[in-house]
């Protein structure tokens, strides 16, 4: 009975065995491994900062290539600027005062024609013969006058003589002031006769530009005609209307009394200035709808760069701000406490200086307090910078472009042979 128990026993124990022998050789892997972290920690904590800097050291952080510009003194201009549009001094659309058939044109489309210059001419003939007949209506009405005054010298003779009554005497000065009133209406035909004559010759009413011939000879004209002949538009000089904010007007108002005031003309993009004026006017009320009010500006025109309707931005010069320090709007930042640059020290690093601005126009910027002329801004790359910053200056080319690195080819475009 024993000994079946033994043998029964001895397949049990075997595994049992080789299940401690396995984990044995697991916790002693364990072990290890946390030996070997505990030592490379002791170790690391023993070395020396001088000596792990020197075996794990990598290679410094670059510079931060920015471009600078150097603070001026100058002089600020302040500017107020409006999309405004050329406007015409004056512009008529000649007419025919009288009716009659349009014989000749004397005017080319699109000249320059001067005051009183002959444009057109209407058939006369029907005003002359009008003419003829009341120079002839006067002629008999004063010889009749002429001869009722002499009757009436006789009169007064023989009413003096007592050889005619009163009666008499009165009816013939009652005739010659007839005769009198006829010669007036005669002179009044007359005038009449030679200012349709005059109107038959149509002329300019001052000096400008000839639009569009709207009538051909030969046709029959009418003074009640709408469309007219021609239009006519001063262009020299000329003007310009343009609005500004009501906020700017109480400073443009000062500065009119003080003197004139320039206003330059430039195209659509402002690119190019067209002309420089004089501002002339103001308008007497304010557009409610907009917050703004109309100026007027003179300019002389005499190469004709500004042309009726046309739109331009005026650029009117309010003041003038002397010995300003400058630098480029680029260079200032935005922070929680205000502006701020980067200015660049002589050690090649930045420092960051808080400013006080003025001023901006035309993409330069004027500092009333933080900066001194000659000083080095950065103005462009300061997004990548703090304070203390290393930095490296790059140039720009002529076409305000980077310039590369000497020695090192552009990279052909890929998909071509290089």
């Amino acid at each position: 009975m024993q000994e079946t128990t033994t043998e029964n026993n001895e397949p049990i124990n075997q595994p049992i065995k080789r299940s401690l022998s396995s984990r044995w050789w697991f916790w002693l892997i364990i072990l290890c491994l946390i030996t070997g972290g505990a030592f490379a920690v002791w170790k690391k904590q023993q070395t020396p900062p001088g000596a792990a800097a020197k075996a794990g050291s990598k290679v410094p952080a670059l510079p931060t290539p920015v471009f600078v510009s150097a603070t001026r003194k100058g002089d600020m201009n302040l500017y107020l600027t409006g999309l405004g549009s050329v406007t015409p001094l004056n512009t008529v659309t000649v007419r025919s005062r009288v009716d009659g058939q349009l014989m000749e044109v004397h005017f080319r489309e699109g000249q320059n024609v001067a005051k009183g210059s002959l444009l057109a001419v209407i058939d006369s003939r029907p005003f002359q013969v009008l003419l003829t007949q009341a120079e002839g209506q006067m002629a008999r009405d004063r010889e009749q006058l002429n001869n009722a005054r002499m009757d009436l010298e006789r009169y007064r003779t023989l009413w003096k003589q007592d050889s005619i009554p009163r009666q008499q005497l009165d009816t013939q000065e009652a005739l010659v002031r007839q005769y009198e009133g006829a010669v007036k209406v005669d002179q009044g035909q007359i005038d009449s006769a030679k200012l349709q004559l005059t109107y038959s010759r149509i002329t300019a009413p001052f000096s400008g530009r000839a639009g569009l011939r709207l009538v051909d000879p030969g046709n029959i004209v009418h003074a009640t005609d709408t469309g007219g002949v021609l239009t006519i538009t001063q262009v020299q000089p000329i003007a310009v209307v343009f609005p500004i904010p009501e906020d700017s007007l109480p400073q443009v108002l000062r500065k009119m009394k003080s003197g004139r005031l320039s206003v330059e003309a430039f195209d659509r993009e402002m690119n190019q200035k067209l002309a420089t004026g004089t501002l002339t006017t103001v308008d007497n009320q304010i557009d409610p709808t907009t917050g703004t009010v109309k100026l007027k500006a003179a300019f002389d025109n005499s190469a004709s760069e500004l042309f009726p309707n046309q739109f331009v931005n005026a650029r009117l010069l309010l003041d003038v701000k002397k010995d300003a320090i400058i630098v480029p709007s680029a260079a200032i930042q935005k922070n929680p406490q205000g502006a701020f640059v980067f200015v660049m020290n002589t050690d090649k690093t930045v420092s960051m200086k808080q400013v006080k601005t003025g001023i901006s126009q035309g993409g330069e910027t004027s500092v009333i307090e933080g900066l001194a002329v000659g000083e080095l801004v950065v103005v462009d790359g300061a997004e990548r910078l703090r304070d203390g910053s290393k930095v490296e200056v790059k140039e720009r080319d002529q076409a305000g472009k980077d310039k590369k690195p000497a020695g090192k080819p552009d990279k052909p475009p890929q998909g071509r042979p290089q």
